[in-house]
């Protein structure tokens, strides 16, 4: 366990607060101007870095105040050499010990759109029924895991898979930082099992590509071109009755310029089937973007890019031993079940950590 004035120390050095304080007053100052909300993308963006950067500062002074008056309580307890106060310190410390973690966690959130909800997706690999009941084992993860955090998930849209399992689902999660956690999810997972559905229990492996997305706040801030959006309606094949089955319900809209494509077919209304849909396009656009902006400072660097089913991050084993271990932070752990029921936290963090120091 740290000492106060390490987590003092520590503190910081991750948060500059004199570099925070000049941040705000710029932008403050940015706000002032009589023109600032003729670009209302710029000025809600604004407003928004204003109100986390006060937030932190406020956080962080408070965490000063607790650290100093501790300092004051371990002197008086040496200078009287009372015994009794030893376990108040240490648990104040351990107090003061999650709170910079999570403050540390907040800097992998610095990004323009981690605090917003999530457009999640999982797709089965190769492999039928295997992998298709791999990816309906890590969409319940995720649900779960949005449950235990209080997230609102909805599912967009599923597609069942022809034995068992799903073949693809989205799954809108609404909740403050839901694509600044989840975003590290994004890549291929493998599953190492003794099969349930192999009459000689051979033991298989299955791949799944989880998909993670922000989701857009408004159509302006994309500004897409109406006509490059290619709109088509076909029947419903999912679950529903008779009467989806019977109207062509279903919507799948093309960005004509990139062949990014987005479907939905869960609603009875084909509007509310073109709204769902729309809303997937635009965070997959939006994705698209932020990824060729990252290739391109790649490029510069001289770095490598993988492809996207090349890029196994998490590899989750059954048989003949339970671990969880992922690939780009190497923290694993050994109860792979209650990972599958959604503890996925710990997960999270080491790759926010991980990133956050890059």
């Amino acid at each position: 366990m740290r000492n106060w004035k390490d987590i003092w120390l520590s503190g910081w050095c991750i948060f500059d607060l004199p570099a925070r304080e000049r941040e705000i007053s710029a932008l403050e100052l940015e706000s002032s101007r009589p023109d600032f909300w003729q670009d209302q993308v710029r000025a809600r963006e604004v407003m928004r870095q204003l109100s986390e950067l006060k937030e932190v500062i406020e956080t962080w002074r408070s965490l000063e105040a607790r650290c100093k008056s501790l300092s004051e309580l371990v002197e008086l307890a040496l200078t009287e050499g009372d015994d009794s106060l030893s376990s108040e310190i240490a648990a104040e410390l351990e107090k003061l010990e999650r709170e910079l973690e999570n403050l540390e966690l907040r800097e992998a959130f610095r990004g323009e759109y981690e605090r917003r909800g999530a457009i999640l997706g999982v797709h089965a690999g190769a492999g039928g029924t295997e992998s298709q009941d791999w990816a309906q084992m890590l969409l319940r993860m995720y649900l779960r895991w949005a449950e235990k955090r209080g997230y609102r998930a909805e599912i967009l849209e599923l597609s069942p898979g022809e034995e068992a399992g799903i073949k693809s689902a989205l799954v809108d999660i609404a909740g403050d930082y839901a694509y600044g956690y989840l975003k590290g999810e994004h890549g291929v997972h493998r599953l190492v099992r003794l099969s349930p559905f192999d009459a000689d229990h051979a033991r298989h492996t299955s791949f799944a590509l989880v998909e993670v997305v922000p989701k857009v706040e408004s159509e302006v801030e994309l500004q897409i071109n109406p006509e490059d959006i290619k709109v088509e309606t076909f029947r419903s094949s999912g679950p529903g009755g008779q009467h989806m089955q019977k109207t062509s319900s279903a919507v799948r809209l093309t960005h004509l310029p990139t062949g990014i494509q987005a479907s939905c077919q869960s609603e009875r209304s084909q509007a509310r089937n073109k709204e769902r849909a729309m809303k997937v396009l635009l965070s997959r656009l939006l994705k698209h973007e932020l990824e060729k902006k990252a290739e391109e400072l790649a490029k510069l660097k001289g770095e490598r890019i993988s492809a996207e089913w090349g890029n196994q991050i998490r590899s989750y084993v059954l048989h003949p031993y339970k671990l969880v271990k992922d690939h780009r932070t190497g923290y694993e752990t050994t109860d792979a079940f209650a990972v599958l029921d959604g503890e996925i936290d710990d997960l999270l963090k080491a790759y926010l950590k991980l990133t956050s120091k890059g």
